[in-house]
């Protein structure tokens, strides 16, 4: 179930390309954060309470306020197939962040699963046209630490008891909107006009990959070992590659073939049960 997330994730490209106004990359995260938390806020009637609004906003701006914008300029200003790349590198950050965070013991399986995840992703998107710019890699590699940061806490604080996964999804989503809130006020100005195909792609990213992916998404990872759910992350530049293929013509060769059964392979292996207990004693 968890995997569904980042499939879901995956469609935000084509969506994007093809259904909304160009120029207004802040906008659509905005609309795909902010709407979608409120509507949960207002279902669920749940407030954070003491300690909990420090870290709901904490978890908010890591996994979605700062790793919208980051996203965004590393897909402006990089080819989408370095910019995927980088994203993928996220397994590898959460692996060690597994170590200092969540104190569990450093394991060569995780990094090497983790780094054929990274490979594979590499071969299916990076292309001959793969070019680099310092800022770009830099925001790139900064999206990928700052959500496997929030993703690393999220597992180390949980969630308070008697609060569901749309409570809690909520609370972050809104505390990352309300950030992009005025980030997207002073790079993008006022909002574009919005047809009827754009506000179709608005409510596919706001309601299913917002809302629904992100409860989705929690959920796993306080069942899941985190770097198993990390991993999983993989998924969303492989399902935007293949829907580039099926409907956009974006046919893959035989080396994208092979990164695409690499990075499945490292999916799969990750979610198998490690032989020995990870966590250090304290």
């Amino acid at each position: 179930m968890t995997a569904a997330a980042p499939a879901v994730w995956g469609t935000t490209y084509v969506v994007t390309t093809e259904l909304l106004p160009p120029g207004h990359p802040l906008f659509a995260g905005l609309l795909r954060a902010l709407p979608a938390g409120l509507i949960a806020l207002g279902v669920t009637r749940s407030l954070p309470r003491g300690t909990w609004w420090g870290k709901a906003a904490v978890l908010g701006v890591l996994n979605i306020g700062l790793f919208f914008p980051l996203l965004f300029v590393a897909a402006e200003r990089l080819p989408g197939g370095v910019a995927a790349t980088l994203g993928a590198a996220q397994p590898l950050i959460v692996a060690v962040l597994a170590v200092v965070v969540l104190r569990e013991r450093p394991s060569a399986r995780r990094f090497g699963w983790g780094a054929v995840g990274v490979a594979g992703v590499g071969l299916v998107v990076l292309g001959p046209d793969a070019g680099f710019d310092v800022v770009g890699l830099l925001a790139g590699l900064g999206g990928a630490v700052a959500m496997g940061l929030g993703v690393t806490l999220t597992k180390r604080w949980g969630r308070p008891p008697g609060i569901g996964p749309v409570a809690f999804a909520g609370w972050q989503l809104t505390a990352g909107g309300a950030f992009l809130v005025p980030v997207t006020l002073w790079f993008e100005g006022p909002p574009p006009a919005v047809d009827a195909p754009a506000a179709l792609g608005y409510l596919w990213l706001g309601a299913v990959g917002g809302l629904l992916a992100y409860v989705v998404w929690f959920r796993g990872i306080s069942v899941l070992p985190v770097t198993s759910a990390a991993v999983l992350g993989l998924i969303s530049p492989l399902v935007a590659a293949l829907l580039g293929a099926v409907l956009l013509g974006q046919l893959l060769g035989p080396l994208q073939l092979l990164g695409f059964a690499l990075a499945l392979t490292a999916i799969v292996a990750s979610q198998l049960p490690a032989r020995t207990p990870e966590r250090i004693a304290a």
